[in-house]
């Protein structure tokens, strides 16, 4: 099975420089993958449990957000299935209102959890108020949406469902 209908989030605050990361990436794949059949690119923000139902009703879930990696600012990870859920178990996210762990087990709990579904980390250079990105993590949101495009191209060449 192949996922068919994909949401991909962008999460973060667009008020605090390199939070924004998210955000930015979810406008740009938007802007260059927006006419993909059942893509919706969404900007979530800081998170709300009102994501659950957009994410119970997808079978494919990307998500953008900055993450504490370990690795230079403007590095950009990829983490998928079970290597993603055990990545945001283990709180190297920024912070946010609702955290993505809270909407994946809410999404396990009802037996809504999409198959197919992966992080886009980047590592971020500095989190304070400011409306732009620091030039790393600016510089590394093609390369972010590069990898969500091969990513959506993999899932729909796949040919077996994925466990969740």
């Amino acid at each position: 099975m192949h996922p068919s209908r994909i949401l991909a989030l962008g999460v973060g605050n667009t008020l605090l420089t390199d939070e924004g990361a998210g955000p930015r990436a979810a406008d740009r794949l938007a802007a260059r993958a927006g006419d993909r059949p059942g893509l919706t690119c969404l900007d979530a923000g800081t998170l709300s449990f009102t994501l659950a139902e957009a994410i119970a009703t997808a079978d494919g879930l990307v998500i953008f957000d900055a993450a504490r990696l370990g690795q230079a600012p403007g590095s950009v990870r990829l983490l998928e299935g079970a290597e993603m859920d055990e990545f945001v178990r283990s709180g190297k996210l920024t912070v946010h209102e609702v955290g993505i762990t809270d909407l994946m087990d809410m999404a396990r709990m009802t037996g809504d959890l999409p198959a197919f579904r992966a992080l886009i980390a980047i590592e971020p250079a500095e989190i304070g108020w400011g409306l732009d990105l620091s030039p790393d993590v600016a510089r590394a949101i093609d390369p972010a949406v590069d990898m969500a495009l091969r990513l959506l191209d993999r899932w729909a060449a796949s040919p077996a469902e994925l466990s969740a």
